[in-house]
């Protein structure tokens, strides 16, 4: 039988204290992570959207942190990405790229973190039971946004968008979903270790 941690995210099972402090280096620290995620990056031909670690960073972090931490965070990625850091994909920044092609998969990373960490806060990423459906979900929350505002931005076909906005993914996104799925639960048994 699996005891659960009484703390609901890894977040404070890790760092109890909750302070300004401790919240915006948490912030500073998750944003640092999710810039350098993006940056494992590999162009996908006749696709504007490249391969990134991003989605990988927004489930470990949105989980880690819970929903309301992991949305800040991320929101505070895209702002600061937004403002001109070269922290989005390949070195690139500003509101461009937010309102361009990839934008969607952004806004959907966003609200994933918030997902993955609102299903975290209920323990589901303690098993595996459990953490691979909120990684599919926070998946699919990313790639149904992503889709939409990519079809809606270039003006193509759906078999087009589909394509070149998701198949080209998929295998990637799999191995991403089994990473985060084994590395959550790993983490809690040595959280729940006396």
């Amino acid at each position: 039988m699996s005891v659960t941690h009484p703390t609901a995210t890894l977040r404070l099972a890790l760092v109890s204290r909750n302070t300004l402090t401790s919240r915006l280096a948490l912030i500073i620290g998750g944003v640092l992570f999710l810039g350098a995620m993006a940056q494992i990056s590999v162009p996908i031909p006749g696709s504007p959207v490249p391969v990134t670690g991003q989605t990988l960073a927004t489930l470990l972090l949105g989980s880690a942190y819970g929903a309301t931490l992991g949305l800040t965070t991320f929101g505070a990625y895209l702002a600061i990405g937004a403002l001109g850091l070269p922290f989005f994909a390949q070195g690139s920044h500003g509101l461009h790229v937010i309102t361009g092609a990839t934008g969607g998969y952004l806004i959907g990373m966003l609200l994933a973190s918030a997902l993955t960490g609102a299903l975290a806060g209920r323990r589901w990423d303690q098993k595996i039971a459990t953490v691979i459906p909120a990684m599919i979900l926070g998946e699919l929350l990313t790639f149904t946004f992503g889709l939409l505002w990519l079809h809606h931005v270039v003006g193509q076909s759906w078999s087009w968008t589909i394509s070149k906005g998701l198949t080209p993914f998929i295998l990637g996104e799999v191995i991403k979903i089994a990473i985060a799925s084994t590395a959550l639960p790993t983490l809690w048994r040595f959280v729940t270790k006396p």
